[in-house]
């Protein structure tokens, strides 16, 4: 039986009036909007328009076998990735600042992924040095030991190992767009500006793909290099 005296002595519970609640939860929208599309904010890009340059040179060499490749109009800031090295230590894409990268994303049970990683370590072997990496970074998330593996048993040594199995660094690359499926490789120059990005395979070791690497570096085609750009 309720207490008639202490019901009529009960505060009243607060109440959040409806329209608060739908202000509240436009201004977390608008938090998330923020935090996906911030690092482009005009203020925040100008430290990419010194790349813009860069793109310059990059855009015709969109052609051939790298003619699916999406130059950018314009340079923005790369989004902000987190992975493991060839040692599983932790790092990130601000460790390869200063140097030009070909970020690739790719799994084991992606058939074209597996199809391209000859080419992208002949890239390697080609381009890699001091102002210039591809960075294949391996998202399996089951069979761990099988990416590490499977590059042995095919021969791809040039490049490191790099990888993020939580499904983490995938998840956000959705969140901004970036990444619909695999492989995906994107493009970026050496203040972390992204530069262009393709969704899907290429041959990377063709002489088109050699003449766009040539470009982003700012290098004159040379030998087979120059063929690919002369047609």
């Amino acid at each position: 039986m309720t207490d008639e005296t202490d019901t009529k002595t009960q505060r009243p519970r607060s109440r959040i009036p409806a329209a608060l609640i739908g202000v509240g939860a436009l201004a977390a929208a608008a938090v998330l909007a923020v935090t996906l599309t911030g690092r482009n904010t005009e203020a925040v890009a100008q430290a990419c328009i010194p790349a813009s340059e860069t793109l310059t040179r990059l855009a015709p060499t969109a052609r051939g076998e790298v003619a699916a490749v999406s130059v950018h109009a314009s340079p923005r800031l790369a989004p902000e990735m987190t992975f493991t090295g060839p040692a599983g230590e932790p790092t990130s894409l601000a460790a390869f600042e200063g140097r030009t990268v070909l970020v690739n994303l790719w799994a084991t049970w992606c058939a074209p992924c597996r199809e391209e990683m000859p080419a992208l370590d002949e890239l390697q072997a080609t381009f890699g040095g001091e102002d210039f990496e591809v960075v294949a970074i391996n998202v399996d998330t089951r069979n761990l030991e099988r990416p590490r593996q499977w590059l042995a048993e095919h021969g791809i040594d040039n490049l490191a190992f790099y990888a993020e199995h939580e499904g983490r660094l995938m998840q956000a690359l959705q969140r901004t767009g970036h990444l619909v499926g695999l492989p995906t490789t994107i493009l970026i120059g050496e203040r972390n500006c992204e530069l262009a990005i393709l969704k899907g395979p290429a041959h990377w070791s063709s002489d088109d793909a050699f003449a766009m690497i040539a470009a982003a570096l700012g290098r004159e085609p040379s030998g087979a290099e120059a063929v690919g750009s002369a047609m």
